[in-house]
């Protein structure tokens, strides 16, 4: 008779599912400290440039998570590589802030409301997001 559901295979989905979502909210809340205005605040506000920047990292993020979560020898593994994910979007960001773009004051830009700033920013994140994912699948 074959089993589907075991209590340890219920609470690995557990331990993974908490994990993930506490790296994501990690994420998103690094993210929010590289900034010099509150993004929250700013998203309540309405600012959908500033939504469209979090949320490409917070998207980013999953994709990197995701790739991990399938690809990982243990929760720890996965755990050490999906702050491998954040460190790496974060500096990412960085070099397309300051080296891609030094003319352009991205932040200021986004805080301003500009969303097609904020779209590129969207879509940036998410290709990092892919990269990253693409590169952990050793």
């Amino acid at each position: 008779m074959k089993t589907y559901l075991t209590a340890e295979g219920f609470i690995n989905f557990l331990s993974y599912t908490g994990t993930g979502l506490l790296l994501l909210l990690l994420g998103v809340l690094v993210f929010e400290l590289t900034t010099k205005f509150s993004d929250r605040e700013l998203i309540r506000q309405g600012n959908i440039a500033v939504a469209l920047k979090l949320w490409g990292k917070g998207i980013g993020l999953a994709i990197v998570l995701y790739t991990v979560w399938g690809h990982s020898l243990s929760l720890f593994d996965a755990f050490i590589w999906g702050v491998i994910g954040i460190l790496t979007q974060v500096i990412s960001y960085w070099i397309i802030e300051y080296i891609l773009t030094p003319k352009t004051n991205l932040a200021q830009k986004v805080e301003e409301g500009n969303v097609a700033i904020g779209v590129s920013l969207f879509g940036a994140s998410i290709a990092v997001g892919l990269i990253v994912a693409g590169s952990l699948t050793y």
